[in-house]
């Protein structure tokens, strides 16, 4: 640990208490204060390893006020480790803005590696991880949360999503209905006692998750597989087109009006219907 008074960004563990990093402890029980997102939960976490130290929230709704109290103490002297309640502070939690002002303010950053529930779905879903895109949660309301999967719909990239139990089958049949029948991993309660990682396809999952209300429950990592290459060939409108006609029509008619439309290869659309759509 640095002499310098420093603003230690610490990964605390998803699930598993067990999963904190030596370093990790010895930063906690050096610094003077912890910018904790939750200081009750943080509390447990401390309280397990017999660390005795000074607890301050900072949390969504407070952040940007707070961050110059933060620097400020920094500036007297005082080291501080920023934690959120599970993983890496800033991925999908508070600490942005008070990284953004201490980096503009002179502060000393050091982040710690550690643990992250997006890295630790990726690494076990059994898709692609050469190249993958990190979406966190998906807006709340229906209309947000296709838009933002449309803007998806070519990224070649295994796609990361959060999400929560109460809206996991409702964004798995908008990942269905938008992305069509791309594999989807569940992974639930990762590091936890009733940990589950499961894959199918997209609409199969759908009616996977419905069979079981646990299945929803507990924290919850969405792996998707990316477009295919044909996908990358294909302009959006053209994919919107022959979702929309597949369902009222065969797919190779289909594929031939939307060929037509759109001035694409009917052969492309059809291979393209055949992996999504499965409809003859």
């Amino acid at each position: 640990m640095s002499d310098t008074p420093t603003l230690y960004i610490v990964p605390t563990p998803i699930g598993n208490l067990a999963d904190i990093t030596q370093r990790a402890l010895d930063i906690l029980r050096r610094v003077d204060l912890v910018a904790a997102e939750d200081t009750r939960h943080t509390g447990i976490l401390l309280k397990h390893y017999q660390i005795s130290v000074s607890s301050f929230p900072l949390h969504d709704h407070n952040e940007q006020q707070k961050a110059e109290v933060l620097i400020a103490k920094i500036k007297e002297g005082k080291s501080v480790a920023l934690v959120s309640d599970a993983g890496t502070p800033l991925i999908s939690d508070p600490g942005y803005h008070l990284v953004t002002r201490c980096r503009e303010a002179g502060v000393k950053v050091v982040p710690l590696p550690g643990p992250c529930a997006a890295i630790t779905a990726l690494s076990a879903a059994g898709l692609p991880t050469d190249r993958f895109a990190f979406e966190g949660f998906l807006p709340a309301k229906a209309k947000g949360r296709d838009d933002r999967l449309q803007a998806v719909i070519e990224d070649t990239r295994s796609l990361v999503f959060y999400e929560s139990p109460r809206r996991v089958q409702d964004t798995v049949e908008a990942i269905a209905r938008i992305l069509g029948e791309r594999q989807v991993v569940v992974c639930r309660e990762l590091t936890k006692t009733f940990e589950s990682i499961h894959g199918l396809p997209a609409s199969e999952m759908l009616v996977w998750l419905g069979e079981d209300e646990n299945r929803c429950r507990g924290e919850i990592v969405l792996v998707v597989a990316g477009a295919s290459k044909v996908e990358e060939e294909l302009p959006f409108d053209a994919i919107r087109t022959l979702g929309l006609l597949v369902a009222e029509l065969p797919l190779k008619k289909a594929a031939a009006l939307t060929a037509e439309i759109h001035g694409v290869k009917k052969n492309a659309l059809y291979k393209y219907g055949l992996e999504h759509h499965q409809k003859e």
